[in-house]
């Protein structure tokens, strides 16, 4: 395919807004979908998403609809923006309308829900023919939005189109980075939301910033292991799609994951801390994969499979801290770490 020039983003939240309004500026002919008619209506009046980010202005060149027909038509890029219990169903209504000549790409971090498979897959089995990136990194929408410095990579398994997507974001306050390893770009963007739980939950109860510095690093050395037994690239977790996320994921007040821990480690149950929250939060269903995946692949995960036993309501983050603790001396890392174990 030609490098595209015209995109249809998919997907009116905080994330979509704020990569829609960057295109737009940057000069690419943009438009951005969302499904609530009544929304789309109200952002287009306004040049304002006012659940989302209010106080970013959109462009004048941004164009609006709810109708995926006329978003996607003539299209050189559609570039998925959902959660990612809501990506299968997106694919599937996007199927009609996708133009031969377009590519695909999304900036969804987690799983399809209930199978644990890679979003990658879901996108390879609909659209075989059409080339597919997955666009990550440590970026949140309200700080892309205001114009600060952002760092992201696009990993697809054909490195020229991954190149293209790559340069059709990169602009003057965000450098967008390229590579071939999507199994590993999308574990990293997924997991550090199940990581930042137990970071959040630590700064919940107080345990101060050696606890948060070691929940980090472990946390790391989760997604290593974890990554190189499935196939991923270890430089790639080390890089933007798994350590940049995971920083800031664990540590920036902006992340809803973060959040959610905090919430839980200052007693709030999880009801009550979603609704306060107010968005979706990835971790609540990636932590449900992860564990899924660990457990196939025979792998002890003790963080992840805290925060899961914790957002099911089996344990109380104190609990988790006392298991952690509790566990015995060991070498940091297995000797066998990058031979796929």
């Amino acid at each position: 395919m030609t490098a595209p020039t015209r995109v249809a983003v998919l997907g009116a939240g905080s994330w979509g807004t704020a990569l829609a309004a960057t295109l737009a500026r940057q000069g690419s002919d943009t438009v951005l979908w969302g499904r609530d008619a009544a929304q789309i209506e109200a952002l287009a009046r306004a040049r304002r998403n006012p659940r989302y980010l209010p106080e970013l202005e959109l462009p004048p060149a941004l164009r609006y609809t709810h109708r995926l027909q006329e978003a996607l038509a003539r299209a050189d890029l559609a570039l998925v923006v959902v959660p990612s219990h809501a990506f299968a169903h997106l694919l599937e209504q996007i199927a009609p309308w996708l133009p031969p000549q377009a590519g695909i790409a999304w900036a969804t971090k987690g799983f399809e829900p209930g199978t644990g498979r890679f979003l990658h897959e879901l996108a390879a089995e609909r659209f075989p023919a059409h080339p597919a990136a997955v666009v990550t990194g440590p970026s949140f929408a309200r700080e892309v939005a205001q114009g600060l410095p952002t760092a992201l990579t696009v990993h697809a398994q054909d490195a020229g189109f991954a190149q293209q997507v790559a340069t059709l974001l990169h602009g003057p306050a965000l450098r967008a980075y390229s590579g071939t390893d999507m199994l590993g770009a999308e574990l990293g963007g997924a997991m550090k939301n199940v990581l930042a739980v137990a970071t959040g939950a630590a700064d919940g109860m107080r345990l101060g910033l050696n606890a948060r510095a070691g929940l980090i690093t472990r946390g790391m050395n989760e997604m290593l292991r974890l990554g190189v037994a499935l196939g991923a690239r270890a430089e790639t977790l080390m890089g933007l799609a798994g350590l940049g996320d995971l920083v800031l994921t664990c540590t920036g007040e902006l992340s809803r994951n973060r959040r959610l821990g905090l919430l839980l480690g200052q007693g709030v149950p999880l009801a009550q801390a979603l609704a306060e929250i107010g968005q979706v939060v990835e971790s609540v269903l990636t932590a449900e994969e992860v564990a899924r995946l660990a457990e196939r692949l025979d792998l002890d995960l003790p963080i992840s499979l805290h925060v899961r036993a914790v957002l099911r309501g089996e344990i109380t983050p104190a609990e988790g801290l006392r298991l952690l603790l509790a566990r015995e001396q060991k070498p940091e890392y297995p000797a066998d770490l990058f031979c796929g174990r």
